[in-house]
């Protein structure tokens, strides 16, 4: 699935492409962000992305319509992909390439901000 670019011309005319959200420095939503960390680690079915995710932060699980709808959301946006289904309940899912871009990216947005408010004193500095 090809990303969408617009173009966009400048006040002294020059062409410059910005790729759509999912390429780019905007920030995932953090049930995508967790789809992908759970994905980073390999194919995976809806109920075990959910565990992963508790057993990583709990505070963070999202309810099961909140899940299955960002991973219908990714799937069309070609961060993740389903991959045959093990029987009619079950569909296992894997991150693409460009999944894993964007979340790589999201990686260091976040560190990003974390190493800002280190130094803005909300964080503890690492020793």
């Amino acid at each position: 699935m090809a990303c969408a670019v617009h173009i966009c011309v400048t006040h002294n005319n020059n062409m410059v492409t910005k790729r759509d959200r999912s390429e780019s420095s905007a920030p995932l939503r953090p049930v995508e962000f967790h789809i992908l960390l759970s994905l980073a680690a390999g194919e995976r079915y809806g109920h075990a992305i959910l565990e992963e995710i508790e057993a990583r932060d709990a505070s963070a699980v999202p309810d099961v319509g909140t899940m299955y709808r960002a991973l219908a959301r990714m799937v069309e946006s070609g961060l993740i992909e389903t991959v045959a289904a093990v029987d009619d309940r079950r569909v296992d899912y894997r991150i693409t390439p460009r999944g894993l871009r964007v979340a790589k990216a999201e990686a260091h947005r976040l560190e990003a901000l974390a190493r800002a408010a280190r130094l803005g004193g909300l964080l503890e500095k690492k020793a």
